[in-house]
């Protein structure tokens, strides 16, 4: 397992080459590998929230990043991702550390999860949201 807090797991609209803060992502982090976790993934609407659900068979695709500058980049995502004390609570979304798999070696990645009941969304089975909205 590699240890570190500079990796970051994206699977939503920052992969999205149209989405500003996913082009401002790609300039201050670098493609590590393509990965995933276990849990499921739900269309929101404007954009997917992934659960992390750790004792089942069903992933989230994504790519991991290294962050360049891990503080700065954080902070820039947690108000995207609208995370944070000074943010409407509950968050939307949380942050934290999971296990992601990246080939053959785990990757301790931070991750935007979504933090509300998914009931009543609708749940991308693919795991992939860039394959279910067509990029």
């Amino acid at each position: 397992m590699v240890e570190t807090d500079t990796f970051l797991f994206v699977y939503g609209t920052l992969l999205d080459e149209r989405n500003p803060f996913g082009v401002l992502l790609k300039s201050t982090c670098s493609f590590h590998k393509k990965g995933r976790f276990n849990g499921k993934l739900f269309d929101l609407g404007e954009y997917p929230g992934a659960i992390y659900l750790p004792n089942i068979k069903q992933f989230v695709y994504g790519n991991i990043f290294t962050m360049n500058k891990p503080a700065e980049t954080l902070k820039m995502l947690d108000d995207y991702e609208g995370f944070g004390e000074v943010q409407p609570q509950p968050n939307e979304f949380i942050r934290q550390i999971i296990e992601v798999e990246a080939e053959t070696k785990i990757v301790n990645c931070w991750v935007y999860l979504y933090n509300q009941p998914a009931d009543g969304h609708w749940q991308i089975t693919s795991g992939d949201y860039m394959e279910y909205i067509g990029i």
